[in-house]
């Protein structure tokens, strides 16, 4: 399933892992350069990317 890259909140699982924005089933793949997100690493389990402001949560 792909994702359009304005949805600002996405939900993963670890099979998504690890985590890059813009992730590789979303439309415009090429929208910003892409970044590595240490979710896993985070007490809270939610990040935000640098570029794009979208944000994940691993669930």
């Amino acid at each position: 399933m792909q994702i359009e890259n304005t949805k600002q909140i996405i939900e993963i699982t670890e099979k998504d892992l690890p985590l890059r924005c813009p992730m590789p089933n979303m439309l415009k793949w090429n929208y910003h350069p892409r970044v590595f997100l240490e979710i896993e690493k985070e007490p809270s389990k939610e990040m935000i990317c640098p570029y794009c402001s979208t944000k994940y949560i691993l669930k």
